[in-house]
């Protein structure tokens, strides 16, 4: 598999063979797979003790002469809890059960999590895929809604080194070869509308343009992400 090879200027100066993991067959149940087992899982239940804390466990007799008992009272047999007593006379109210105020709640969630196993060959294909998805137009026109209607050439390679090359540069680069669709190889974090900034999602942003770079190469320009390992580790 070729790639179209680029100068700083933007100008097209010829293709190069690509590495071997481009080429792979992309497996999207696999990825969705390795999605879901490293996804994080914040496991939440109520207190086990939640609408239990009170004294009106068990059920009220009705047996005539009992203490405490609702025998002659015309009231349902609910768990209650004594509120005050003046001799033999009661003011109750329900308590414990799950029709009574406070009390407690039905088929809560349960602290129970059982993560989903993949294997280290399942890993391998997930991640190949990952990588092999980015130079299919029909996979990143997917996942970017503004770019359903470009064409793009991907992927994009230079030729030339990028130490010490400037973010002004940079940026002028994807615009010579990205076109329309520059404003979406840069991440962009802005203040989400609606009542999300009120439970924790306050900001929302999007992934940007992934910068494989080599070795030797140094590069610090914000609004890219830069990949350090080697291709040929997940092969």
């Amino acid at each position: 598999m070729k790639g179209h090879v680029y100068d700083l200027s933007g100008k097209k100066t010829g293709e190069v063979d690509l590495p071997a993991i481009f080429g792979t067959r992309v497996r999207a149940d696999i990825v969705m797979k390795y999605y879901e087992s490293d996804k994080y899982y914040a496991p939440h239940s109520p207190s086990p003790l939640a609408g239990r804390r009170n004294s009106a466990s068990g059920t009220i007799s009705h047996r005539r002469h009992e203490w405490k008992g609702h025998y002659g009272k015309g009231i349902s047999r609910v768990p209650r809890k004594a509120m005050w007593r003046r001799g033999e006379q009661f003011y109750w109210v329900g308590a414990e059960v799950n029709m009574t105020r406070g009390g407690r709640a039905v088929h809560t969630p349960k602290i129970y999590y059982r993560p989903i196993k993949i294997n280290e060959k399942e890993k391998k294909i997930a991640m190949n895929s990952a990588f092999a998805a980015t130079v299919h137009g029909n996979y990143v026109s997917r996942r970017y809604e503004r770019l359903s209607n470009s064409k793009l050439n991907l992927p994009i390679v230079i030729s030339s080194p990028v130490n010490n090359v400037k973010s002004k540069q940079m940026i002028q680069f994807l615009k010579s070869v990205l076109g329309d669709s520059f404003a979406v190889a840069l991440q962009r974090k802005e203040v989400r509308a609606g009542k999300g900034k009120l439970r924790g999602r306050t900001f929302k942003s999007n992934a940007g343009l992934l910068l494989i770079k080599g070795a030797d190469e140094k590069i610090n320009m914000k609004g890219i992400l830069k990949h350090k390992k080697k291709l040929t580790n997940f092969i």
